[in-house]
């Protein structure tokens, strides 16, 4: 069997595993924690959403919103400061990007050129490490 078939079988199983799958039951346990551990022991809370369906569609309501905003202020704010830091902590990045500037201004020679060529055809092939 070929091995990029299973590697690519295991990175698919491991993203539905932990984006999707994870994701629902510890969304599904969280709820049912908070019920039994909040709502069931304060009996003011009981009084309201004493039922099980009941809360859970009062906390979607209110939950899934509030997910949306604090997402998209993320992706509005937060975003770009994350790939700003992981874009200057990439030195392959900052050596190809140098690489560049260096072609274009004249300021390497042939070698540093096929020496670059060489170390991205490496990673290219699994290789890199």
């Amino acid at each position: 069997m070929n091995q990029d078939w299973l590697r690519r079988r295991w990175f698919d199983f491991r993203q539905g595993h932990s984006v999707y799958l994870i994701f629902l039951l510890t969304f599904a346990n969280f709820i049912l924690i908070f019920h039994r551990l909040l709502i069931e022991r304060v009996e003011s809370l009981h009084e309201i959403f004493g039922e099980l369906w009941v809360f859970i569609l009062v906390f979607i309501v209110i939950y899934i919103p509030a997910s949306i905003i604090i997402g998209a202020w993320h992706r509005k704010t937060q975003f770009k400061v994350e790939a700003d830091v992981m874009i200057r902590q990439n030195p392959l990045l900052a050596k190809m990007f140098r690489t560049l500037l260096d072609v274009q201004t004249g300021k390497i020679s042939n070698k540093e050129i096929e020496d670059m060529r060489t170390f991205l055809k490496k990673i290219e092939d699994g290789k890199g490490q």
